[in-house]
């Protein structure tokens, strides 16, 4: 598959630019950093190399300072060099620095302060549907939109074996999990939490591990990117809203891999679970990519009136509600309704599988694939 190019906006001056893996993070700095000087954690040799003397990648800047920018790929595997990379930030080289992570848990663990403001954070997703010639939303919502995926032969193999690379790689080397059987299992029992409400004393009971291990098991899979959790919007309430945030792993095909499946599991269930997920996906990343300030939420009551998202910041205010439905029905949009009976400024949205747009209650109803297309970094939300 040829290199497609992203929305992704890099700044002038140094920054972080973390991913999960294989979200394209190695192919952009291939196809967009020409003549970079690239310091590839990866490779055994230059890890064996910085892990002994991290001030070895002073020496290669230095020796060649025309070479910009200065890559460090998958900065988390040897965080001293940040210390070498912060000193030649100090002495005012003018050098970029761009430093690509899948984790920030093991900077943060070994006590790296992130460069202190220097280089600033950004973070690449995956594939937005703009992103990808001849979108379809039937086959992203089965495979998911990972660059590695998306690009591979067999899709589903590469799907199957992305929860053990993480597993193998990150988790078991490690050492974050001191049971890599009991996290195995916990990924699976948490995958019935996708696009719900995270109640970790369940999850803690359907996995038999201690809640206190589960609670930190998700904060591992966050520190690896691998999932997020959205809080409940509570800014001027006028009803009592719940307190436990949502949990999406980060992409829906990566979902559906680890989401065990049986003779119980209603498909229609795991596809509106994906469904939402992928939204959620696109809207992270679309949120990332803008230059607005943005943050995403969900809103529930304690009634159990719900809308899916709330898109809230400087510059616009939706409320979106996703149904993995071919009609809308007038229930459908009482979750929207409500909320915006409290919250009138908003912009309300429904997102659902048919193929027509309608207005409906000044509610408008989008068809899925249309609403994932047409965003596009920028640009409003919706138009119309």
């Amino acid at each position: 598959m040829e290199f497609l190019p992203r929305f992704f906006d890099p700044p002038n001056r140094s920054f972080f630019l973390f991913g999960p893996r294989g979200s394209g993070k190695s192919s952009w700095v291939r196809n967009t950093c020409k003549g970079a000087l690239v310091v590839d954690l990866l490779r055994p040799e230059v890890f064996r190399e910085m892990s002994a003397r991290p001030e070895r990648l002073a020496e290669l800047v230095l020796a060649d300072p025309n070479r910009q920018p200065v890559v460090v790929d998958e900065v988390q595997r040897v965080p001293e060099v940040l210390n070498v990379v912060h000193d030649l930030i100090e002495r005012g080289t003018g050098l970029q620095f761009i430093l690509t992570g899948s984790s920030a848990r093991k900077l943060r663990r070994g006590g790296v302060d992130l460069l202190a403001g220097r280089a600033l954070n950004r973070s690449l997703h995956p594939f937005m549907a703009a992103e990808l010639p001849g979108f379809e939303l039937d086959r992203a919502l089965q495979i998911g939109t990972v660059p590695i995926v998306v690009a591979s032969q067999e899709p589903e193999d590469v799907l199957r074996a992305y929860a053990s690379l993480y597993i193998d790689e990150e988790v078991r080397v490690e050492g974050w999990a001191r049971n890599v059987g009991d996290f195995s299992r916990f990924l699976e029992v948490v995958s019935f939490s996708h696009a719900a409400v995270l109640n970790v004393s369940n999850v803690a009971r359907e996995s038999q591990i201690e809640r206190k291990t589960v609670a930190a098991y998700i904060e591992v899979l966050e520190d690896l990117l691998l999932c997020f959790r959205l809080p409940v919007f509570s800014r001027r309430a006028k009803r009592q809203v719940i307190a436990h945030p949502k949990f999406f792993y980060f992409d829906a095909g990566v979902f559906r891999s680890l989401r065990p499946k049986g003779p119980l599991d209603r498909p229609e269930e795991i596809d509106g679970a994906a469904f939402e997920g992928l939204v959620a996906q696109h809207l992270r990343a679309w949120i990332a990519y803008t230059n607005g300030d943005f943050d995403l939420y969900y809103w529930r009551t304690r009634a159990g009136v719900e809308v899916d998202f709330i898109v809230y910041g400087e510059g616009g205010f939706w409320a979106i509600e996703v149904k993995n439905t071919g009609t809308v029905r007038s229930q459908d949009l009482q979750g929207l309704r409500s909320f915006r009976q409290d919250y009138p400024e908003c912009r309300p949205i429904f997102v659902y599988r048919g193929n027509r747009r309608l207005l409906i209650d000044d509610i408008l109803c989008v068809p899925g694939e249309e609403f994932l297309a047409s965003l596009r970094p920028d640009d409003d939300l919706i138009d119309g």
